[in-house]
């Protein structure tokens, strides 16, 4: 009797210890329990590098909503459309770049040629009309930008305000048009008179429009501003520009955006766009940014903050612009716009780049 409660006492003394033996999980091979435990370290976000164009007031709060939705990190490097996409050739296969985001066809179009970019997934590009993307899919096309004349309403008439190029070279306006060769846009646009007219009449355009004493300024925002206070009379820009000091001088600021109707290359629909670099280390995540551009809500962005034309269909562009569809553009591949080399050799022997 005694052995039996000696026996059942032992059981009842070891019992919790064998209760929690059986309870720890089984040691690692040549380690202990504790080090099966360890938690797995969380993966690093994925982090982009984007070469942009695209001026950082423009598309940095819309890259902060992709980073926002993501959660992937975007380091951006902002500068000249024509100089970053020199930068990625120089750097070749060193570069740090993922994607380029330039503000003009003629960049993404150099580097396309130079066989930069990888393909993008056709579930991407059929999300824009094929005159906005590259033929062969390299790269594409997130918002419009239409070339227009920004004229003085004080001094014009819109009844008065040409409708090419070609009569800029009239005397009337010597010394009243406002242009920026230095502009990456601006250069675009001369490149696409090359393509549509041929190099000879490109350099007479040129050379013309600098015995006429065409105004020189930086850039596009400097023009409208120079219009607006009268120091000229007429600008070569994008037509986005007014809108910003619309929104800042309300309607009274005297200027306003003419499109000439003759359906030259003063009239060319340009785009930015987006292209995978073939530097990429998470093609992935690149092609979760290049979709995002294309997003609803980004090109709702592009439509309301920056007034450009969304190029996604469905999306309502702002009220006070002029339809696509309306517009008479002349008839020219964005593809077709890479020689931007030819041109800066062109604008400094007409004169226009010193």
């Amino acid at each position: 009797m005694r052995t039996l409660q000696f026996k059942l006492v032992l059981v009842l003394i070891l019992l919790p210890a064998l209760l929690i033996g059986a309870c720890q999980p089984p040691a690692a091979p040549g380690g202990s329990a504790a080090a099966a435990d360890t938690p797995t370290p969380p993966e690093e976000p994925a982090t982009l590098v984007v070469y942009s164009g695209r001026n950082e007031n423009l598309v940095g709060p819309l890259i902060g909503q992709f980073k926002t939705a993501t959660g992937i990190q975007v380091d951006v490097r902002y500068g000249d459309t024509a100089e970053l996409a020199a930068t990625i050739l120089e750097e070749g296969q060193n570069s740090p770049a993922d994607v380029y985001f330039g503000q003009d066809a003629g960049a993404l179009g150099a580097l396309d040629k130079a066989g930069r970019f990888v393909p993008l997934p056709q579930t991407i590009l059929d999300q824009v009309d094929a005159r906005f993307r590259a033929a062969d899919g390299s790269w594409v096309g997130a918002s419009g930008r239409a070339r227009v004349f920004v004229y003085n309403t004080d001094e014009v008439a819109e009844a008065d305000v040409p409708n090419s190029i070609w009569e800029l070279l009239d005397p009337q306006w010597k010394g009243k048009v406002g242009w920026a060769p230095t502009n990456g846009s601006f250069q675009a646009f001369v490149t696409a008179l090359r393509v549509l007219e041929g190099e000879e009449k490109a350099a007479e355009w040129l050379t013309g429009m600098v015995a006429n004493e065409a105004q020189v300024f930086s850039n596009n925002t400097g023009i409208v501003e120079a219009t607006g206070r009268g120091e000229v009379q007429l600008g070569l820009v994008n037509h986005y520009y007014l809108y910003r000091f619309l929104a800042e001088q309300g309607d009274s600021f005297p200027a306003r955006n003419h499109h000439p109707s003759a359906g030259d290359a003063g009239s060319i629909i340009n785009v930015a766009g987006v292209g995978i670099l073939d530097t990429v280390k998470n093609q992935a995540a690149a092609e979760q940014f290049v979709n995002f551009l294309l997003s609803a809500e980004a090109q709702e962005y592009f439509a309301s903050e920056t007034v450009e034309y969304p190029l996604v269909a469905g999306i309502e562009i702002d009220q006070r612009l002029t339809p696509l569809a309306d517009i008479n553009t002349p008839d020219i591949d964005l593809s077709d716009l890479a020689d931007l080399q030819g041109t800066l050799e062109l604008l400094q022997e007409a004169g226009a780049l010193k």
